[in-house]
């Protein structure tokens, strides 16, 4: 059979389309066979050709475009289809609109709007086929209201002459509006609207925006022409939500064993249902166990990308009336526990850890015949046999550095296949893990379920990185950097940067699967979440990666990323010293400003003279890991923090980072260079010179770059999942993110007290774009209230300035003022307003915690933080707090977002 091609798409210079289809002509959806169109004219592309179509009874289509330097995206969705007909068809012409990824009603074909948010329209209509069939319009329409369809009108017969008494309907099918015609001729060429026509009171309620619809051509016997229209042009930012954002560990209720549970989760859904709220979002969930210590709290250092962490299992559930007696004699010390004001990781990891194992022992007969199980292994067995397996070689071996096991440090699957096979001497603590892991599942998969059926979806965290001595790097370390360290460069919150310790991905290694390993978790991610959240999405276009000689993020840099080379210097008339630039500079004066009387000692200890009254780094103290390892032999003492901070801070006192293997030729500026001691000490020209280019490396160079580099992984990313994509894109922003992230529908997150525009001090809520989520805090930051009393200089700006004040702010953030920061955000255009359980209580002076400080879950400066922030009243009271309950739901009604 013939087939016309023609998509609307205007291109740029050197840009190309192509056609890839569930045909072998179309390439069988290999992108790679994909089918070169021809331009036709500024509104169109097209292509001609014949397709075999007896051996399918569907053709599905995706166009793609490619750009001149080279990176491809495919247009969003998997919904261009055609019924191949064989009834005296023998030409088929295709007129499509191309599908925007960023398109704004794409969002709400999302699985959290399909599946949950959104009310099924299931009118059915009554519709006669035509029996000469010449055109099928289809166009999309997610927002209407109840009773409610899509209509079609427009000149000629077929389209009643543009009369709105008696519209073509169109019935829904799928994710279209569709409707089949028989046109006559003369009807062409034809011009047309789509409308909203309301079932119930049988009225037209008018045409959708914008001008005409235009289609030329015309109709003729055994040829059928096929419209994918694009979307209804009607408002399409009229929907808002707004949900609570709590870690699940924050959860406090009377049944939890001094940390939240899983179960907990039915309980926050009650309440945020009674506020008219309809999101839910935790924290990252997966397992971080890696020491058995409080350090393990860490939710973002996993050491599995696909477990869930033991400590949110509730011990009830698994034991059942069955076994509720191995669990009584617990209730002391489940009320002890639960009783702190903030979880004790280590005392509730151990008494669940012990009564799991009596659990499973009990249990282990019918839990391993269960078909639930069974199923469940079958699913995931890719990830649960290596994980098993790690955590039982973890325990054995007393460390997760799986370098340091006496055997399989080097992962072998088959091996490992046959070391957890059911005849192991050791298979009953392989299997522990296996009924953990089950339970967990079943728990969160019916916490989600419970969400859903009171209309609140349920927001997940995927951290940019994996943990050093993890589950997925023991797997396959090909796919990361082991010998580099992701962090974040310095900012207001931590002015030495942050180092977060995890390898970075070889993004290369990834490619070369076609990110299965990304898949894979979002895959899982999808069996309990409905939207995720990208921690740092700006890692996706390039992450701060740190030596692993080094201990502070201040040595990083951003890779990939376009160095200086040696000729830029020259080139600039800038005198270049290797030695000068990228080693420490270190002086008398330095060290007698850094470290004041205790200078010799530093002098005696560490350091080489070179003459002049300059000095070298001796061997043995040259990076910042030495150091480390030097002072890690004693307890610390304040004198002792000092020194070895003032060391790191000497080894960071470099101008340019040499990279790897360029032969002294290829240099990266070292961040913040202006506040450098070596950069101060050179004359004002040179200065000013190094300035002009530190200011095009950082700002200018790479923005292209980096945005190719992201293109290559976000928009195959996004396509392996239909959960709703938020991303926290917070911190030193390349100017190319807000545009990546708007072409590819992802939202963005707006923060108050972090302004993306440099020449603002705040950000105002109403200035949101609309694919956004806005909140006042999140857990990296301090609270509403822990803020106001930080920086009363700025407070006083925000009082008067963004709130509309007169007069002296209070000394404390009173009540009224919390209430206002949130209605603030609840009124905001953006899609989402998201607030911290913290932010929400704080607007009751009944209900709000004595000590704001209390409050914060994270410090982001501090890599040795305990997470272990828990609501300090319960649930079971805030939903007894009808008065609170009622005015929050106000506000949120009011504000449209109920």
């Amino acid at each position: 059979m013939k087939f016309h091609f023609y998509v609307r798409f205007n291109t740029t210079y050197g840009q190309t389309l192509s056609i890839c289809g569930s045909c072998p002509e179309l390439g069988n959806n290999d992108t790679d066979k994909a089918v070169a169109m021809h331009y036709l004219n500024e509104e169109f592309w097209h292509l001609e050709i014949e397709i075999n179509i007896h051996q399918i009874d569907r053709l599905q289509y995706n166009y793609i475009t490619t750009y001149a330097d080279g990176y491809e995206v495919i247009e969003w969705g998997n919904d261009k289809q055609i019924s191949l007909s064989k009834n005296g068809i023998d030409e088929i012409q295709t007129v499509d609109t191309w599908n925007h990824s960023g398109e704004f009603e794409n969002a709400f074909f999302s699985a959290p709007f399909q599946k949950t948010l959104l009310a099924a329209n299931d009118i059915k209509l009554k519709t006669k086929l035509p029996k000469q069939l010449t055109h099928q319009f289809h166009v999309k329409a997610p927002l209407l209201q109840k009773h409610e369809v899509i209509c079609l009108i427009g000149s000629g017969t077929s389209l009643g002459n543009w009369t709105t008494e008696h519209p073509v309907l169109l019935t829904k099918e799928g994710v279209w509006w569709t409707v089949q015609l028989s046109m006559p001729r003369e009807d062409f060429p034809l011009n047309y609207k789509y409308g909203i026509y309301n079932t119930k009171d049988k009225k037209f309620i008018g045409f959708e925006d914008g001008g005409n619809r235009a289609l030329f051509g015309d109709a003729q016997k055994n040829k059928l022409t096929v419209l994918h229209d694009g979307f209804v042009h009607i408002p399409n930012n009229t929907w808002k939500g707004s949900g609570v954002s709590v870690p699940v560990f924050s959860l406090r209720t009377k049944n939890s064993f001094g940390v939240g549970e899983f179960t907990d989760i039915k309980l926050l859904v009650d309440w945020a249902a009674n506020t008219g709220m309809k999101l839910v979002q935790l924290l990252p969930v997966n397992d971080t166990t890696a020491t058995h210590t409080w350090t393990d709290s860490y939710p973002y250092a996993a050491i599995s990308a696909f477990a869930l962490h033991p400590i949110y299992i509730n011990l009830e559930q698994v034991a059942g009336k069955k076994y509720a007696a191995l669990i009584k004699p617990l209730k002391k010390k489940q009320k002890q526990l639960n009783e702190l004001p903030a979880v004790d990781y280590d005392e509730v990891m151990k008494f669940k850890l012990s009564v799991l194992k009596e659990l499973y022992a009990v249990q282990k007969e019918e839990f391993l015949a269960e078909e639930g199980f069974k199923n469940f292994f079958e699913n995931n067995k890719h990830w649960l046999i290596p994980y098993a397996a790690f955590c039982y070689l973890r325990d054995k071996n007393n460390t997760s550095d799986f370098g340091k096991w006496k055997i399989y440090s080097t992962y072998d699957e088959a091996a490992i296949e046959k070391y957890v096979a059911p005849k192991a001497r050791h298979y009953d603590a392989i299997a522990l893990i296996y009924f953990i892991q089950y339970h967990l599942h079943l728990q969160l998969k019916e916490a989600t379920a419970y969400a859903h059926k009171n209309g609140i979806i349920v927001k997940g965290d995927i951290p940019i990185g994996i943990y050093r001595y993890s589950c997925d790097a023991w797997v396959n370390p090909a796919l990361y950097n082991m010998d580099m360290q992701a962090g974040a460069p310095p900012d207001d919150f931590a002015t030495s940067g942050q180092n977060w310790g995890f390898p970075t991905y070889n993004w290369k290694k990834m490619q070369e699967d076609g990110f299965a390993w990304w898949k894979q978790r979002f895959d899982e991610m999808s069996n309990y979440f409905d939207a995720f959240r990208i921690d740092h999405i700006l890692g996706f276009f390039r992450i701060w990666s740190i030596p692993i000689n080094a201990v502070d993020g201040v040595l990083g840099t951003f890779k990939p990323a376009l160095p200086v080379h040696i000729n830029e210097f020259h080139e600039k008339r800038i005198w270049f010293d290797y030695h000068r630039y990228t080693q420490p500079y270190i002086t008398d004066t330095i060290l007698h400003h850094t470290f004041g009387n205790f200078a010799d000692e530093i002098r005696t200890v560490f350091l080489d003279p070179t003459g002049w009254g300059q000095y070298n780094l001796k061997e043995a103290f040259n990076t910042q890991r030495k150091v480390e390892t030097h002072y890690a032999t004693t307890e610390l003492t304040d004198h002792d923090l000092f020194l070895r901070n003032g060391l790191y801070s000497l080894i960071a006192n470099v101008i340019l980072i040499e990279e790897e293997e360029s032969a002294h030729t290829k240099f990266h500026f070292r961040i913040e260079m202006e506040k450098t001691s070596s950069f101060k000490k050179l004359d004002f020209n040179t200065q000013q010179q190094l300035k002009q280019l530190y200011i095009d490396y950082f700002y200018r160079r790479q923005d292209g770059f980096w945005m190719k580099e992201a293109m290559h992984k976000l928009p195959a990313l996004k396509a392996a999942t239909n959960m709703l994509i938020c991303g926290e894109d917070l911190g030193m922003v390349p100017g190319c993110v807000p545009d990546v992230m708007k072409q590819l529908g992802i939202l963005s997150l707006e923060i108050q007290r972090m302004p993306k525009d440099p020449d603002k001090e705040f950000f105002h809520p109403n200035d949101a774009p609309y694919m956004s989520v806005v909140t006042p805090s999140t857990h990296d930051m301090s609270t509403i209230r822990g803020w106001w009393e930080e920086d009363k200089e700025k407070i006083q700006q925000f009082f008067n300035k963004e709130l509309g004040q007169w007069g002296d702010a209070p000394y404390y953030c009173e009540a009224w003022i919390n209430r206002a920061i949130v209605i603030q955000h609840l009124y905001s255009p953006a899609m989402w307003s998201i607030f911290q359980m913290q932010d929400l209580l704080g607007m009751s002076e009944a209900l709000r915690r004595l000590n704001p400080h209390e409050e914060r879950i994270n410090v982001p400066a501090n890599p040795k933080h305990y997470w272990r922030y828990r609501m300090h009243i319960s649930l079971e009271q805030l939903i007894k707090e009808k008065e609170f309950t009622q005015e929050l739901k106000g506000y949120i009604e009011a504000s449209g977002r109920s």
